[in-house]
């Protein structure tokens, strides 16, 4: 009976330098994490990072201290995006897992944003958009061109995981296209980036399109209209290594291949406005047209006419003028039109709050080109602002 006894409490404490081991582990990682520089910004998601929140009774009595202690926790953790990119190639490697992030992750490495679904409120956004640019373009007579960009899983198909259900984007191109055609002139580009698929005309870890694909559809935009295109052969391209974009951040993939950005570091001066007002304008910064600073960040395409600004004009080397209503797909597309307008307009409805009448017409604008990628454009919430008319007598 007694070595029983004994041998019962033995076998309890066999356990106990584990578990002070485990609470020795958690304490000191729990200890460490709290002297752990802290950020601000966290690079891969482009956003910024939770602060420790400030203690008020209240908060802690509603709970939102506690949900904003949580997020702090997450974001600060030590080693946060070593410890994600480690789960997320055990996802791929051992669970081949094809999807990460809303992201589809294909074959060569390509990354794809996934759209297997389009809801109701998106096609009834996408109705009322196709309405507008309609409707504006109705206003200008043979003023106004209407590009869409196709998605780089409409162009590289066979690159996408296979049996994934993508939506019928071509049935839906044809659709936009025909409708706003009836009153503007419409550049579909399938056919020539079909033709051209070998080239790099799509980055794999972003969801832009590379400047070289930009050209490409800035070429057939100038024999649209009958112009010249500048010779890339004359200009003495810059390349810049190292780009991830926001496919990889979603995906973090393991294997990941960079992406590489090369541009002509054109001379052309770019006016950024600070928007007061209906067709007010004040100057705020006059640069480059590249930022050439923002290569040495993350987001590296942001580069492009220095972001999304609500008024920009440029300065050009040809005659006339033209105003660009955009998405992002437009910034690495906007600097090859200096070779062929004197003025360049670009608007972005993200930060400008007003219909184009009075702006077309205090600038004197001849020609408008609307310029957006397929995702964005059957989304987009700011775009109806195109076709409300002008409120100044």
């Amino acid at each position: 009976m007694t070595d029983k006894v004994i041998y019962r409490k033995e076998g309890r404490r066999s356990g106990y330098p584990l578990l002070c081991t485990g609470l020795l582990l958690l304490i000191g990682v729990s200890v460490f994490n709290l002297f752990w520089p802290k950020r601000t910004q966290i690079e891969l998601e482009n956003r910024r990072a939770a602060q420790f929140p400030d203690f008020r009774l209240e908060d802690l009595l509603d709970g939102s201290w506690q949900s904003d202690f949580s997020r702090w926790m997450q974001d600060q953790f030590l080693l946060r995006d070593q410890w994600i990119n480690a789960q997320r190639a055990t996802d791929e490697i051992a669970f081949q897992k094809v999807e990460e992030g809303g992201i589809l992750l294909g074959k060569d490495r390509w990354m794809f944003t996934k759209l297997f679904t389009v809801p109701d409120s998106t096609l009834a956004q996408m109705n009322k958009n196709v309405e507008a640019v309609a409707d504006f373009a109705a206003n200008y007579p043979g003023k106004v061109t209407f590009l869409l960009a196709p998605s780089a899983s409409a162009i590289y198909p066979e690159e996408l995981p296979a049996g994934a259900p993508m939506i019928d984007e071509n049935a839906m191109l044809d659709d936009i296209f025909a409708r706003i055609g009836e009153s503007a002139a419409v550049l579909d580009l399938r056919d020539t980036f079909t033709a051209c698929k070998d080239e790099y005309l799509y980055f794999k870890t972003d969801h832009h399109w590379t400047p070289h694909g930009a050209y490409r559809a800035y070429e057939q935009f100038c024999a649209l209209k009958g112009l010249t295109p500048f010779d890339t052969s004359a200009q003495q391209p810059v390349t810049v290594s190292g780009f991830q974009g926001t496919h990889y951040s979603a995906t973090r993939l393991w294997n990941v291949e960079d992406d590489v950005i090369t541009y002509y570091p054109l001379e052309n001066p770019m006016t950024i406005y600070r928007i007061t007002g209906e067709a007010q304008y004040e100057p705020q910064t006059t640069e480059p047209l590249i930022n050439t600073d923002k290569f040495n960040t993350r987001d590296k395409y942001a580069a492009f006419l220095d972001g999304n600004n609500g008024y920009s004009v440029i300065e050009g080397n040809g005659t006339g003028s033209i105003l660009v209503v955009k998405d992002s797909y437009a910034n690495s597309f906007v600097p090859n039109l200096t070779q062929n307008y004197a003025k360049i307009g670009v608007v972005d409805f993200r930060n400008f709050k007003y219909g184009l009448d009075s702006t077309i017409e205090q600038e004197g604008y001849d020609e408008v080109l609307i310029l957006y990628n397929f995702q964005t454009f059957i989304a987009d919430t700011n775009l109806i602002y195109i076709s409300r008319p002008s409120t100044l007598s």
